[in-house]
């Protein structure tokens, strides 16, 4: 039986990676999806692969007004909106003396106000459903500190405790909020260059679950959230992360 059968799902930044993943997996198990992001190119080209349950939808997360249309199109294209993915996210590399306002900024209004913008937009169409599913990608970042992150660790915080405050504040509209916190997952974002200096092959065969994550793995979590199986969850968080958090995994010693 389809996990998800009949409800619509809108995905921000679900052009590629895990977005990408979250969307085929919901689609699959029977959901109606639409695809936001600002790469119009590959969302499109995403939304034909899965076929009549998808539809892309142009979204620059730091825009209320493009909010407003694409939690519009879902409904107007599918009749309701159940359930919100707020995946849309960036990271800037710095130290916290090197790293510039204008980049500190940029991650900011990508991860923190995205996240709250598509909240703002979601709620009222959800409560017309008579209830729904607010799924916002953290991080591990969003748990712990680490160096040379702290505009992205600020802004996965800050998505943490939004959304115990929205599951507060929705929780009688029948809408739950959760939050997800992946680890090391396979993605572009971090295969970028900023990362290339670290020995990845050694730092995952010291996880418990001894590999790197890849964006299946997550959307199998934002299914679970997503469906019914979860209706007594929110306010929540969610680890992805192989064990990371679990304690210094550069301590892990042999049998």
């Amino acid at each position: 039986m389809a996990r998800v059968d009949g409800k619509v799902a809108l995905i921000s930044g679900a052009a590629r990676g895990q977005g990408e993943a979250d969307a085929r997996l919901l689609a699959a198990e029977g959901a109606k999806v639409v695809i936001g992001d600002v790469l119009d190119e590959q969302g499109a080209a995403v939304a034909t692969s899965i076929g009549d349950a998808a539809r892309y939808h142009h979204l620059d997360v730091r825009r209320a007004d493009d909010w407003q249309r694409v939690v519009a199109f879902a409904v107007n294209t599918f009749g309701r909106l159940d359930v919100l993915v707020n995946n849309a996210g960036i990271i800037k590399v710095g130290s916290i003396v090197e790293l510039t306002v204008e980049d500190y900024l940029e991650v900011f209004e990508v991860n923190q106000l995205g996240c709250f913008l598509g909240m703002k937009a979601a709620i009222p169409a959800m409560r017309v459903a008579g209830g729904g599913s607010i799924i916002n990608i953290s991080s591990v970042g969003g748990l712990r500190g680490r160096p040379m992150t702290a505009a992205y660790a600020a802004t996965k915080f800050a998505i943490r405790g939004m959304t115990k405050c929205a599951a507060l504040e929705v929780g009688h509209d029948g809408i739950r909020v959760n939050s997800v916190h992946p680890g090391s997952i396979d993605t572009d974002m971090t295969r970028g260059a900023e990362f290339a200096d670290i020995d990845k092959q050694a730092y995952h065969a010291a996880l418990p679950i001894p590999r790197v994550g890849t964006p299946e793995d997550v959307a199998q979590v934002v299914l679970f959230l997503a469906s019914d199986d979860s209706r007594y969850c929110t306010g929540a968080e969610f680890v992805v992360d192989g064990g990371q958090t679990a304690g210094d995994v550069q301590a892990r010693r042999r049998n």
